[in-house]
């Protein structure tokens, strides 16, 4: 099969058992790779109501389609699993060189199932898979067990994936760390990971999927070249280059899009210029750039932080959604600190939005009166306070204290304390990312609806969307077009293990015409929608089985405007969510409580497993 390995490995980790299966061409085609394969095969081997910790409970890695092929921004893969947050559908994309590595091991998918009886990692060389021992490595952060598993396999080109000691704890913001600072992040694979008693899961590997068209593959990668260099979005890609995300900072500051103050605050009306321009200066830290698998732009960088007290030789740049949450989100603006707290976010195996967005939480309700000093550990935890935040986002690391709480983010802490609900800025229980629904209203229904909540990366009317007049914008009258069209686009993005900055680093066309080439699939434009329909109804449908409903998907009051701001750019703003969302259902062929009429998954084709748990006996 020309593109793919077409080979699936599942892993017993309490039996020890290994079982290869062969992945049919027919499901190949359906669901491609990355989210949609993922779901599919999470659908078929996970009972209904599986609690995300039982022995049932899957864990999968999931390649992205073209990873390994050289297709160019297409290395990235995917983390699926049941959230322990959501208690429903997860996948948590990551980029950096697993995905590849993982063809290059010999799979398209590897399904961990079971609990060990004790911690173990797992290694597979080309094809064979070993159960080690892991005891040694439990404790010890993501560069210590990183450093001591690839000194132990006697090769540092080993990929390794793998939780930090939030994941052991099962901590509900856990993260699965790839490449020391990429990070499988949101809903809380990590927890699930430590749950298995998984420490880590290695690859290395020499095999490599065969592309169908290797002359077009090369051809495209030709276009993308000259699209970057000298095509209109040339000066873009140069300066993202340079700064990678944290391009986005000052600007989103500017326009509204970033959070202010636990997103109660009004940009330049709330932070000084110096306070916006302040965090940029986190560049003096950088050492040298980093690029993931066939990535051409580089867009991240290796910092070496060496100042005040601090000494780090190896940390990540922080990326846009980090700086927010522990800066503006925060009225914070101290490089060095935001940057270490994503370094210690990453060297614990923590999701670094929600950390940042968990301790903003903590924040509001200390400087409202709503928590007491004595309640956070004696930590005074004002509005920018560094010395505090660093204080405070070490205890959720460690989980000592009251981190031994946050760890599980904001929706359990503030049940846990019985108050502080009204500070709560989450979807699902995800807390979001610092793209506000108010400057971009379409983000309000992929925040909530989508079957992985709280994602500005998933399908819909995407953050771009804010930068429209307001007279259409907020004009809510034909969402659903352009959303459903959006929904189509990132589920073949994701699918082919596409970095979310292809959108303008590909030229149209692009996408499907490198999935076509490295499988041969010759899919057409009707094909590449109904893909992208599928995979989406894939994902929704584990939900529904789950006994989801539209009741069930929630998003906070003040991510829409409840009430509204009184100043700044977005003043006055609230979102007609409700609307969006029932634009978007009636467009794609679903009910008004989100569940897909029958001629709608037939029509979508691939489905029939769907099919029949939905409408039995039709």
């Amino acid at each position: 099969m020309d593109g793919l390995m077409g080979k699936i490995l599942l892993i017993d980790l309490e039996t020890g058992e290994t079982g290869e299966r062969p992945l049919d061409e027919a499901t190949a085609r359906d669901f491609i790779g990355g989210p949609a394969l993922g779901a599919k095969l999470l659908y078929d081997e996970m009972p209904p109501y599986t609690d995300p910790f039982a022995p049932e409970s899957v864990l999968g890695f999931v390649a992205g389609a073209l990873n390994g092929t050289g297709a160019y921004l297409a290395g990235r893969c995917t983390v699926v699993c049941k959230s322990p947050v959501t208690n429903g559908w997860n996948d948590a994309n990551v980029g950096g060189a697993f995905g590849p590595a993982l063809k290059k091991a010999g799979y398209d998918a590897v399904l961990f199932k079971g609990i060990s009886p004790k911690p173990v990692y797992v290694f597979i060389d080309d094809g064979k898979a070993e159960i080690r021992d892991a005891e040694a490595l439990w404790g010890k952060t993501v560069a210590e067990a990183e450093n001591a598993i690839k000194e132990e396999l006697g090769d540092k080109t080993v990929q390794v994936a793998q939780i930090g000691p939030a994941g052991e704890r099962k901590a509900r913001m856990a993260a699965i760390m790839h490449d020391g600072h990429r990070a499988a992040a949101r809903g809380g694979p990590g927890a699930v990971m430590g749950s298995k008693n998984l420490k880590a899961f290695a690859v290395r590997g020499t095999q490599k999927p065969a592309v169908a068209d290797k002359e077009a593959l090369a051809a495209i990668n030709k276009e993308i070249i000259a699209w970057q260099t000298e095509g209109p979005v040339k000066d873009f890609v140069a300066g993202f280059k340079e700064l990678g995300t944290s391009l986005f900072y000052e600007g989103n500051i500017l326009n509204g899009d970033a959070s202010i103050r636990n997103w109660t605050g009004a940009g330049v009306t709330d932070l000084t210029e110096e306070q916006i321009k302040s965090p940029m200066a986190q560049e003096r830290f950088k050492k040298k750039k980093y690029a993931c698998s066939a990535c051409p732009v580089a867009c991240s960088a290796v910092f070496g932080i060496k100042e005040g007290d601090f000494d780090i030789p190896d940390a990540g740049r922080t990326e846009y959604e980090t700086m927010g949450a522990f800066g503006s989100q925060m009225l914070h603006d101290d490089s060095l600190t935001i940057n270490v707290c994503n370094h210690l976010c990453n060297e614990y195996g923590l999701d670094s939005i929600s950390t940042g967005a968990t301790v903003a939480w903590a924040m509001e309700c200390y400087n409202e009166g709503v928590l007491s000093k004595d309640e956070l550990d004696g930590i005074e935890l004002s509005w920018g306070n560094s010395a505090a935040i660093l204080e405070i986002t070490e205890k959720i690391c460690k989980g000592e204290g009251v981190g031994a709480i946050l760890q599980e983010g904001s929706r359990f802490a503030a049940n846990h304390f019985g108050k502080g609900q009204g500070a709560l800025v989450e979807a699902g229980g995800i807390e979001l990312p610092q793209h506000d629904v108010r400057f971009a209203p379409g983000m309000a229904r992929t925040y909530q609806y989508d079957p992985t909540p709280g994602r500005h990366t998933r399908g819909g009317l995407t953050p771009q969307q804010g930068n429209l007049p307001p007279e259409v914008k907020y004009n809510y009258d034909d969402t659903a077009p352009a959303d459903v069209d959006g929904v189509i686009a990132q589920e073949v993005l994701s699918a082919g293990g596409y970095c979310q900055f292809s959108e303008f680093g590909l030229p149209q066309g692009a996408h499907i015409g490198l999935i076509n080439a490295a499988t041969g699939f010759g899919y057409t434009e009707e094909e590449r929608r109904k893909f992208g329909l599928r995979a989406f109804m894939m994902r929704h449908a584990f939900n529904l089985r789950e006994g989801f409903r539209r009741k069930d998907w929630t998003i906070s009051d003040r991510a829409i405007g409840i009430p509204p701001l009184e100043k700044g750019p977005l003043a006055g703003i609230t979102v007609d969510a409700k609307k969006i969302a029932d634009n978007f259902f009636k467009q794609i062929g679903f009910d008004q409580d989100a569940l897909p009429l029958k001629e709608t998954l037939e029509a979508a084709g691939g489905l029939e497993n769907v099919i029949r748990d939905l409408y039995p006996g039709s």
